[in-house]
C-alpha cells in the first residue's frame, strides 16, 4: 500500500484540531503507521521547505512552523497521496472547498493547519525526513476487507 505524510501544524495543535484532523483520515479508511510529535528544528525547516527559502515569505512561514510542536503522521492506503491531497484541499484555505480540511478548518493561506506529500515520490522523502525506521508500524487492520471491496480487498491486504 502507498504511504504518505501529514504534518499537523502547530496551528492546528494550538486551536485543538489534532483529534478532529486524525479522525476524518481514519473515517476515510487510512491507516496510521506512525505518528509522532516534536518541534522542528532550523535544519527540518530549511530542509522540509528547502524550495521556498528564498521566497520572501519564508521566515513568516518558518515562524509559524517552530511556534509549537508538529504532528507527523504517516498514513498508508490505496493511492494515499492523491486521496489525501483531496482530504486536505488547496493550500489556501480560503480558497479549499467545504468539507476538506483546510476548507473547514482554516481561513488562511500560511496558518493552513496541515501539509501533506504532493507526490509518492516526495512522500517517501518526507517520510524518511520525519521518521526513523523502527518508527513505523506494519500490522493488520481488522477492517481492511470491509474498506475495499471484492478485488481490491485482496490487491490492498
Amino acid at each position: 500500500m502507498e504511504k504518505t505524510l501529514v504534518l499537523i501544524k502547530p496551528n492546528a495543535i494550538q486551536r485543538g484540531l489534532v483529534g478532529d484532523i486524525v479522525t476524518r483520515f481514519e473515517r476515510k479508511g487510512l491507516r496510521l503507521v506512525g505518528m509522532k510529535m516534536m518541534f522542528m528544528t532550523d535544519a527540518i525547516v530549511n530542509e522540509h521547505y528547502a524550495h521556498l527559502v528564498e521566497r520572501p515569505f519564508f521566515p513568516y512561514l518558518k515562524a509559524s512552523m517552530q511556534a509549537a510542536p508538529i504532528i507527523a503522521c504517516c498514513l498508508e492506503g490505496a493511492e494515499a497521496v492523491d486521496t489525501v491531497r483531496l482530504m486536505v484541499g488547496v493550500t489556501n484555505s480560503r480558497k479549499a472547498l467545504p468539507g476538506t480540511i483546510r476548507g473547514d478548518f482554516s481561513m488562511s493561506g500560511e496558518q493552513n493547519v496541515v501539509h501533506a506529500s504532493d507526490s509518492v515520490e516526495n512522500a517517501l522523502v518526507e517520510i524518511n525526513r520525519f521518521f526513523a525506521p523502527g518508527e513505523l508500524f506494519d500490522y493488520n487492520s481488522a477492517v481492511t476487507c470491509f474498506e475495499y471491496g471484492g478485488e481490491e480487498s485482496q490487491k490492498y491486504k
